[in-house]
């Protein structure tokens, strides 16, 4: 399997950075390869540029637009590895959604329907945050996430087999830091069983 991680965070060794090593460690022990694509590290632009309203009269995306939608295209499973910022992705995630699934490659809208275009394939999002589950559940925050990520805009583009996993409570206690790594490196590993597996909530 061949997947493609994406990683928004602007420092590479922080605590979502170590979250993407141990997830690339179990995919490499179950013998998949990844590719990362390290947005800050890459200077993807995020702002959305004015030839990118061009996908809404047909004309082809910037160059480097269609070089992520290569990658994607290339990929058998992606994975997003990302903080949580004010209930969502950080805003060169979310650019480089706004930018990359466009009109007429991700999805074909029209006022009477829309279709998603993606090949359908494994979606796993781990998401760093810093307050506990508790909050989490208190606010409803966990759900509006996902209707607003997993169905808004995976599912609205073809992609159905989507699970968000929130790494909570991400402080300076070694042992809850320990069993984040734990996890992700189990998300890895067990990435390629999906499709024969029931959907779970994080």
């Amino acid at each position: 399997m061949r997947v493609l991680a994406i990683f928004a965070h602007p420092r590479r060794e922080s605590f979502t950075g170590a979250l993407l090593d141990r997830f690339l460690g179990g995919l490499r022990e179950a013998g998949h390869a990844a590719t990362v694509a390290d947005l800050y590290r890459e200077g993807f632009a995020a702002d959305l540029q004015a030839a990118d309203l061009g996908q809404f009269r047909g004309e082809p995306m910037p160059a480097d637009v269609r070089r992520e939608q290569a990658r994607i295209d290339a990929a058998d499973a992606l994975a997003l590895v990302f903080p949580v910022y004010w209930w969502s992705f950080p805003s060169i995630l979310k650019g480089w959604i706004d930018r990359v699934f466009s009109q007429g490659w991700a999805y074909d809208f029209t006022p009477e329907r829309s279709i998603g275009l993606l090949a359908d394939r494994p979606v796993q999002l781990l998401a760093s945050a810093g307050s506990t589950w508790r909050t989490y559940r208190k606010y409803g925050y966990h759900g509006a996430m996902q209707r607003q990520i997993d169905i808004g805009v995976f599912g609205y583009c073809g992609l159905d087999d989507v699970r968000m996993e929130i790494f909570y409570d991400v402080n300076e206690d070694p042992s809850v830091l320990q069993s984040h790594l734990t996890r992700a490196e189990a998300l890895g590993r067990d990435l390629a069983t999906r499709k024969q597996s029931p959907s779970l909530s994080a």
